[in-house]
């Protein structure tokens, strides 16, 4: 039914005119940064049944234009360049060209308004005189929902200047500085976001519905798209009837009738419960010729709102990572390097309390099980009166240490310290953990500074409990390189949490690379 209403409006649309002559897709244009090592789908529009050549440097491919006018020509795979090249498409109908071409790595910035939140609102004033960086550039994708997965999209590439590096995404800014400058690889940042949106919209449709782990969402959607087939049907008769009297005004050069209304797409912007599937359309679908290195995504907090979703979360990434893997790396298993909520809200001193901002966040840890996920906790940088903390910094370079330590082979410990079990030791329980890198410490930070110990302070925020299922704030001290904890009204103690709340104020596991402990539960009550 849509493809009907679709081919209605295009033929309509496009009536008396021609297709243009030959051009680039937005993703080749001038500053794009290009995936080294990957052979290259060029894309762009020519007239139908045209021949065209692409070029880049002794390089050349061709294609024949579809019936659409689109094209896709493959160039081999690029080594590294540092010098900007000519991407040129030449045709009967013309000749377009991308300049100051590089050749490095390109990573997709993705989720909502964490992500988005551009350079010049974060804590940045210091970075942006110097951001002078010939050799970083970011692609801005404009923001499309759309009912169908899109072909195109709106978008520009620039280089990293004072004057250009405001409008970037902060997170993406910092991790591109911090891996450019660690290893001199060109790279290239592209920033697809859209604050306030659920993880349901950043996959494919045949993934939400093909998936069997999400098939509780799935039920609601199936319900959604049912009635949307139905409402559509209704419509179908005036559309027809509006599109030949369209066609018959365009004939007589008169002015087109007004356009009658049809039901927008159940997943749109306005249908909170289903929203789904539209920006992967409009804002993931267009990406899908530009090969990756990897993805980085800062995403959840539209997601916890019920534990139901949040016990969800986990298998909603992997879908939708896997759903990507197969847009931009062609079955390989690229990186996915993600954040873990930043607190939020006032400090809660009930050591039995629990919220779903909790929920998610061990959602999130739990998905560093999965095959080359990496997660950076910012636990320690947020703001309890914004849920946009200003110190997206420290967001980027953690996130930055995964690449380098994962991708690009540096000797860092990529992550703070993350729970690998808990065993019953008399009446106390032994916390053993993942990355304790240089050991553990009881750490302070203050801004932007890098957390350094607190000598003579305690451990905060480890609450313990035993099989009555009451919770106590724990006596927590580090031994060695694990955490024990007791209560004297623990006699035998079985569970264990910490920094278990949405704003877990004093949490001050660290390890001695400056990085903070995940949160984390041991039970499942």
């Amino acid at each position: 039914m849509r493809t009907v209403l679709a081919a209605l409006v295009v033929a309509v649309g496009t009536a008396g005119g021609a297709l243009g002559q030959v051009a680039l897709h937005p993703l080749f244009s001038d500053h794009a940064v290009i995936q080294r090592g990957r052979a290259i789908p060029v894309r762009g529009t020519a007239r139908p049944g045209e021949r065209v050549t692409v070029t880049l440097g002794s390089d050349v491919a061709t294609a024949v234009a579809s019936a659409d006018g689109s094209f896709v020509a493959v160039l081999p795979a690029q080594e590294l360049s540092h010098e900007g090249r000519e991407l040129a498409v030449i045709a009967d109908s013309g000749r377009a060209s991308a300049r100051d071409l590089l050749v490095g790595d390109v990573w997709l910035c993705s989720g909502q308004s964490n992500m988005d939140w551009s350079l010049g609102a974060s804590d940045s004033s210091a970075d942006i005189p110097s951001a002078n960086l010939p050799r970083v550039r970011h692609f801005g994708v404009e923001m499309n929902f759309a009912s169908a997965p899109q072909s195109t999209l709106r978008g520009s590439w620039s280089v990293a200047t004072p004057e250009s590096v405001p409008g970037w995404t902060a997170v993406g800014f910092y991790f591109a500085r911090r891996v450019h400058a660690e290893t001199g690889v060109p790279i290239g940042i592209v920033r697809s976001t859209v604050g306030g949106t659920n993880i349901e919209c950043w996959m494919a449709q045949s993934t939400l519905l093909g998936d069997p782990a999400l098939e509780p969402f799935a039920i609601r959607m199936r319900e959604s798209l049912a009635l949307y087939q139905r409402e559509l049907a209704e419509a179908l008769p005036s559309v027809e009837r509006w599109a030949r009297e369209a066609r018959a005004a365009l004939d007589a050069g008169a002015a087109l009738p007004q356009r009658p209304e049809w039901p927008e797409f159940p997943f749109g912007e306005r249908m909170f419960r289903p929203r789904c599937v539209t920006l992967h359309n409009g804002m993931i679908a267009p990406l899908g010729s530009l090969p990756m290195r990897g993805f980085l995504w800062y995403q959840g907090e539209s997601n916890a709102g019920s534990a139901e979703d949040c016990a969800q979360y986990i298998e909603k990434m992997r879908a939708m990572v896997s759903d990507w893997r197969g847009w931009f790396g062609e079955g390989r298993e690229l990186p996915f390097y993600y954040v873990q909520l930043a607190s939020w809200q006032g400090a809660n001193d009930n050591p039995a309390h629990s919220d779903d901002w909790a929920l998610l966040r061990d959602a999130q840890r739990r998905a560093m099980k999965l095959r080359r996920f990496g997660m950076a906790s910012a636990i320690d940088i947020g703001d309890a009166q914004d849920i946009h903390p200003r110190n997206k910094f420290d967001v980027g370079e953690r996130l930055a240490r995964w690449a380098l330590s994962e991708e690009y082979g540096r000797a860092l410990v990529p992550c703070g310290p993350m729970f690998r079990e808990a065993r019953v030791e008399g009446a106390a329980l032994r916390v053993h953990f993942d990355f304790v890198g240089a050991g553990l410490m009881v750490g302070r930070k203050s801004g932007r500074e890098a957390a350094v110990e607190h000598a003579g302070a305690a451990l905060a925020r480890f609450a313990i409990a035993g099989a009555d299922r009451r919770w106590h704030w724990a006596d927590a001290r580090i031994d060695g390189a694990t955490v024990l904890v007791s209560h004297p009204e623990v006699s035998a103690p079985v569970a264990v949490r910490y920094a278990w709340a949405i704003h877990p104020e004093g949490a001050n596991l660290y390890n001695r690379d400056g990085l903070p402990a995940s949160p984390f539960r041991t039970d499942d009550w």
